[in-house]
């Protein structure tokens, strides 16, 4: 894969994973009402759609981790897609069996992913894993923020969990941005120029990394508050969050590509 469509795709397929693996490895199947499973659902299936799109854009001919990528990517779309639609059926048992079957998919598609990069496989797979963990936290953090307000009498259990899984993901993806070094990039006339010059890139994703893991620590210290303001409040800062990861990840991963 190459350019901003291939960008594009590795940000939107670590979303993706990493919102599936909160989703589904922990315990919020038994902890929130099923209509959280659904919100977070439809947003992934329009994710994980438009990361197949852009991967199919994105696609070098003649690379075979590419066209791994493509094909995982529409496997793991369908079976988002199914997954969702299961949900709004009495078949609901049936759609946690697909949405876990979806995970090791996510992390395959990771995988084959990595393969397309410039550098090292082994490297490439740790900071997408690393991405995925950092990406997947604050928008599963953020729409569980959003539930609270629906579900009133939910505990602060899954989002003090998820406020720590943030905090370690910050850390992983601090370190993965560390391993992957700071040199330039060669000129690309598709991105702008102050991220392939003089190794930008990466101070600007450490920057952002750096900037979500003091809003992570502030979102832990608005959850100590006993009001139920103080989860709106941690919601707010996950807004944050989401913008400042984003940011982080779209630096990164200029470097990531051939």
């Amino acid at each position: 894969m190459t350019g901003p469509a291939g960008v594009t795709a590795l940000v939107l397929a670590e979303t993706v994973a990493g919102s599936l693996w909160l989703l589904f490895l922990t315990p919020l199947w038994s902890e929130v009402r099923r209509g959280f499973f659904k919100l977070v659902g439809a947003v992934l299936l329009v994710l994980s759609a438009s990361m197949w799109y852009a991967v199919s854009v994105g696609l070098v001919e003649g690379d075979d981790a590419g066209r791994w990528s493509l094909w995982l990517a529409g496997a793991l779309t369908i079976l988002t897609l199914a997954w969702v639609v299961l949900m709004f059926t009495a078949w609901q048992p049936a759609a946690r069996v697909v949405g876990v079957v979806s995970v090791p998919v996510s992390a395959a598609l990771l995988l084959a992913m990595a393969g397309t990069a410039e550098g090292s496989s082994v490297v490439a797979a740790l900071q997408l894993f690393a991405g995925a963990a950092f990406l997947g936290a604050v928008m599963d953090g953020l729409l569980l923020g959003h539930w609270y307000l629906t579900d009133r009498g939910l505990t602060r259990t899954p989002i003090n969990r998820t406020t720590t899984a943030l905090l370690v993901a910050v850390g992983l993806e601090i370190a993965s941005l560390l391993l992957g070094g700071f040199g330039p990039t060669g000129d690309d006339s598709r991105f702008n120029p102050l991220l392939t010059s003089a190794g930008l890139a990466a101070w600007i994703a450490l920057g952002m990394a750096a900037t979500t893991a003091l809003i992570a620590v502030m979102i832990l210290a608005a959850l100590r508050g006993q009001r139920s303001s103080a989860v709106q409040a941690a919601t707010g800062f996950f807004y944050l969050a989401v913008i400042t990861a984003m940011t982080a990840e779209f630096a990164a991963k200029v470097r990531f590509l051939p």
